[in-house]
Formats: C-alpha cells, structure tokens, sequence
C-alpha cells in the first residue's frame, strides 16, 4: 500500500474530475507549484496509485450493449493456463480470480444474447473450464467509482478523525 497525504488525495479528486487538466492547471487549482503536482503525479504512478489514463470507452456505443458476468468453474492446477487463453478473447473485458462460486469471474461485452450464448461456448471448449455460470446485467445502478474511497483515505488522513470503529 502507499503512504498517501492530503494532497495526494487532493491530486487524485482532482485528475479524476478533470482528466485532461494539464499539470499547470491542476498546480493553479490546488494552489501549489507545477513542479510539485508533476512530481507527486510521477511519484503515484510510479507506486502504481494512477494505473492509466484512458478514456472511459462505452462498449454499448461500439455495437456491444450487452454486459455478462461470467464465473468459470475451472479444473484443479488450470489457472494459469485458463488466464492465457481468456487474454485472446476479444469480447472479455476483465477476468478475476474470485474466492467463493467459480474460480474466475469475467466481465464481458456482447452484440446480444445470443452472441453471449457463442462466447459461452468457446469458454467450454477452453481447456481446463469445468463448466460456466453466467448473470447479464440489466442495467447499471452505480458506475465504476474511485472518489467514494478516496474520500474514506482522507478521512483517515484527517489530524482530528475520530475512531471511526468504536
């Protein structure tokens, strides 16, 4: 874990607001020199706290509105091997290796459902996946979101916190 501060996590609210800020602006905004903010961005990179800055790309804009979870159940020892052949299938977005049901859950875009039916399908014939269950999402109820937690890091950060545990 790296050890953040305050403006690091002012930095982070503020990149994440603004993406296309340049250095300079965010240095006026925050109030700080430009040669700070270019050093504390290099630094969150380099610790990997900023991991990219890529656009947010709609896969529903690009002809693949529908979004399937999908737990794989896989043989014992085929990990490894499973996580190289999902690498190759355009259509996963993420994959993760889960605790719990399945082994690994994959996010994936589809033109409809019966291309997620297809894309089932090669997962089967994947060696090493046992068997799939799969949920299709409806609709989205809260975005992918980092500020909500960045706000919890500031709030340990914060001199006068109270416990936030008893």
């Amino acid at each position: 874990m790296a050890a953040l501060d305050v403006l690091d996590i002012s930095i982070l609210r503020e990149l994440i607001t603004r993406p296309r800020a340049g250095m300079r602006e965010l240095a006026r905004t925050l109030g700080i020199a430009r040669g700070t903010v270019h050093t504390r961005v290099s630094r969150l990179e380099r610790l990997a706290v900023i991991t990219d800055y890529a656009p947010q790309v709609s896969p529903a804009q690009l002809g693949y509105p529908i979004l399937a979870f999908v737990h794989l159940h896989l043989a014992q020892g085929q990990l490894a091997r499973v996580t190289r052949a999902l690498v190759l299938v355009e259509e996963v977005l993420e994959a993760h290796s889960t605790a719990g049901e399945g082994d690994v859950l994959c996010r994936v875009a589809a033109r409809d459902t019966a291309h997620v039916e297809e894309i089932i399908q090669r997962f089967l014939h994947l060696p090493g996946v046992v068997r799939c269950r799969t949920e299709i999402a409806l609709s989205e109820r809260v975005p992918s979101r980092i500020t909500p937690l960045l706000s919890l890091v500031a709030q340990d950060l914060a001199p006068d916190k109270t416990d936030r545990g008893a």
